[in-house]
């Protein structure tokens, strides 16, 4: 690994609950009328108690290596013009996993063979209850450590998706909050977001 950790800890928080952007996940859904809106409505109250809200995360100093956009990371070094200039405020990062666990996954196979419009309502609700956890966990950092950049995950612009081994290689996510990468580098549990918040700096 390059660079050093701010601390050696990888932290977990989990949420009991967070609450529900009907809006939100029938967008997702893509969008219907009221019928669509009473469906969305019963797969939330089968889908609320299986949903398992859970990060891990660790601090990393930050460093730019070149005018390209190269940088250390701390837990690996990368080129990637939009993430530097994203991260052009910042010295220090938190890296983290989050994820809604496996049960709004085993609910969606269910549906899908049984009913496929409520297989679709579970996904929307999952998609808006994977936003949510990423959204609050971002708010919580930015009480304890400051100011903060938006969250950049691995794939987006010119970042390269293989970061996410370098990702899984510092959280350890299997073990601490249950999601695994496959050699296509896609996660299971579905509903899991990786990604950088960049702490801006103290002046």
């Amino acid at each position: 690994m390059n660079g050093h950790a701010v601390d050696n800890v990888i932290h977990i928080k989990t949420y009991p609950e967070l609450p529900f952007n009907e809006e939100e996940a029938l967008r997702y859904a893509g969008g219907g009328d009221d019928q669509v809106r009473q469906l969305l409505r019963d797969a939330w109250e089968e889908a609320a108690d299986k949903l398992d809200y859970k990060v891990c995360y660790r601090r990393y100093p930050m460093r730019r290596l070149n005018g390209e956009g190269g940088l250390d990371l701390g837990f690996a070094e990368v080129t990637s013009r939009h993430l530097a200039r994203h991260l052009r405020d910042c010295d220090r990062i938190v890296v983290f996993a989050a994820t809604l666990g496996l049960g709004i996954d085993r609910l969606i196979s269910r549906y899908q063979q049984l009913s496929p419009a409520k297989a679709l309502m579970l996904q929307g609700i999952g998609a808006a209850q994977a936003e949510a956890l990423c959204d609050q966990f971002c708010r919580d950092i930015a009480d304890s450590e400051g100011p903060c950049r938006p969250r950049f995950s691995p794939g987006f612009g010119d970042l390269g998706l293989g970061l996410q081994r370098d990702v899984f290689a510092a959280l350890d996510p299997e073990r601490k909050i249950g999601i695994t990468l496959n050699g296509s580098l896609l996660m299971t549990p579905s509903k899991s977001v990786t990604a950088i918040i960049g702490i801006c700096r103290q002046l």
